[in-house]
């Protein structure tokens, strides 16, 4: 059976069929399907069209308003709607929630009094403890957020991204995944151009106020499916007078004038009145001297905004200047010293190296962890920079031990390598390591792990990329094994199969944080 409401009366056919001042009816079933959107400028009675709406659907459907300016709760005295103060914590908010599907009561959650962030935090919880209800909750209702690009703003503004991120994604989730656990998301905006476009565009029914900014009324006439030159239409609305269109309300455009309601907002409406009269010197003892009634309240500080969080190489240079004196003056290093540090950081090198999944991870990342493992270990001297990680690296990666590593030839090779583009270096020293111990030549697999990848349509390129640079020369053997020779050094490899490459097995959990495992 279908459910109507009456919103007020047509107010001119326009093409719909629909009589001059007949009821504007909206199909209640249809609009739990369906959802709505409201625009319109301040003043242009978007507040008065939800209130018509609550009032006429509260005896048929469980209602939830998220209220910023708290001009709802007087729908708690003539239709029993229970007002949820929102100065609570956002786990209570939460549990709230929760209730209100259990027990179906209709609720207005009061946000009035708090900063934006604030009512951002606390409709967020609150419709994320609607969403999150088990299902055999999951009843019809309505849940109408007035000011709807406060809790989904286009654009960051000047609360945190965090809280952004929270509420975005808690009004993404009533509008887009909202119906199939019975919530319809009735939201109402000032501009569509302040609402974030993943939400905006999850309504099917709209009623389009007064508004004056040229692409506003473009937006709104293409959400009509109306003509540009009728556009101009949305500049002449009257107070309370709305343009409607959706399966919920009629398939053409149609405009509609809002009826009254019983209830009324605590604002209201402003109307002027004359200025009382007084001498010049009582008002400025009205002014500045306190009466005997008033309310000392006390000066809130506000507290300044909490500066960023410092870097991670900003505190651990903080930590390493934080060392007593004694520690900073260190004796000048000797011969022995010096090799004894390569040896430690090499072995810092190889523990990073050992987890299987460092071969993917970015050089910056891995520096990090080179840098914080070398404090660990209070490895004398500078720590290598990053250009020199970056050497080490490629060496390390290519499986040179270090007999070879001192050898002559392979300082042919990382001198030969030093020219050479940053991604190439650990496939070319890989390479020339092969060929210099004599070894089969690399499968496409190890190829790729020396650069950061899985793909061995990713080594396969670099090779013919090598290979096109006159940098390395490819042939098969007569078992159609490859081979690789490096012309500027005169290495060759031995004869290996492309496709043999396995993928190493991770190391067991030895008790070591920055073992593999």
């Amino acid at each position: 059976m279908k459910v109507g409401i009456d919103m007020g009366q047509v107010s001119s056919s326009l093409a719909s069929g629909a009589a001059n001042g007949s009821s504007a009816m909206l199909d209640l079933e249809e609009l739990l399907a369906t959802r709505l959107l409201v625009q319109g400028n301040s003043g242009s009675g978007k507040s008065h069209l939800l209130r018509r709406l609550l009032e006429q659907s509260a005896p048929m459907v469980q209602q939830a308003v998220i209220d910023p300016e708290g001009d709802f709760v007087t729908l708690a005295e003539k239709f029993g709607h229970v007002v949820v103060d929102a100065a609570r914590s956002e786990g209570d908010l939460q549990r709230i929630a929760a209730r209100v599907r259990q027990h179906r009561v209709s609720v207005v959650l009061n946000l009035e009094g708090l900063d934006t962030e604030a009512q951002m935090r606390c409709a967020a919880a609150f419709l994320g403890g609607l969403f999150d209800a088990d299902r055999d909750l999951w009843y019809p209702m309505l849940v109408v957020v007035d000011e709807a690009q406060l809790f989904a703003p286009s654009a960051a503004g000047e609360v945190s991204d965090e809280t952004r991120k929270i509420s975005l994604g808690a009004m993404t989730n009533l509008m887009c995944r909202g119906r199939k656990r019975g919530l319809a998301g009735i939201i109402a905006t000032q501009r569509l151009a302040k609402l974030a476009k993943n939400v905006a565009a999850e309504a099917s029914n709209f009623l389009m106020g007064r508004t004056f900014l040229d692409i506003d009324m473009a937006r709104a006439a293409d959400l009509l499916g109306m003509e540009r030159r009728q556009a101009e239409m949305f500049r002449d609305l009257e107070r309370g007078h709305f343009v409607a269109l959706g399966p919920a309300l009629c398939r053409r455009p149609v405009p509609v004038r809002i009826g009254e309601v019983a209830t009324s907002a605590r604002s209201g409406s402003f109307k002027l009145m004359p200025l009382p009269e007084q001498p010049k010197e009582e008002a400025r003892d009205l002014i500045f001297t306190a009466g005997d009634d008033e309310i000392v309240r006390p000066v809130v500080q506000r507290r300044a905004a909490p500066p960023p969080p410092a870097a991670t190489n900003d505190l651990l240079a903080q930590l390493a200047r934080s060392r007593p004196a004694a520690a900073e003056t260190a004796p000048e290093m000797t011969a022995e010293s010096k090799a004894e540090r390569e040896i430690v950081l090499d072995a810092i090198l190889r523990e990073i190296l050992a987890d299987s999944e460092a071969a993917f991870r970015t050089v910056a990342v891995l520096y990090q962890d080179f840098l914080v493992r070398c404090r660990i270990r209070r490895v004398s001297g500078e720590p290598p920079n990053l250009p020199a990680f970056r050497r080490r690296l490629a060496v390390a990666r290519a499986g040179v031990d270090a007999e070879t590593a001192a050898g002559a030839e392979w300082g042919r090779a990382m001198t030969f390598a030093s020219d050479l583009a940053e991604d190439i270096q650990g496939v070319y020293l890989l390479l020339a390591r092969a060929a210099l111990t004599g070894a089969t030549c690399p499968p496409d697999g190890e190829i790729a792990r020396s650069c950061g990848s899985r793909s061995p349509g990713r080594a396969r390129r670099l090779v013919a990329y090598l290979e096109s640079r006159n940098l390395v020369v490819t042939r098969n053997d007569p078992r159609g094994l490859r081979i690789i020779a490096l012309p500027d050094l005169g290495w060759e490899t031995g004869p290996g199969d492309p496709n043999a490459y396995e993928e190493p097995v991770a190391a067991p959990d030895t008790g070591d944080l920055f073992a593999v495992g």
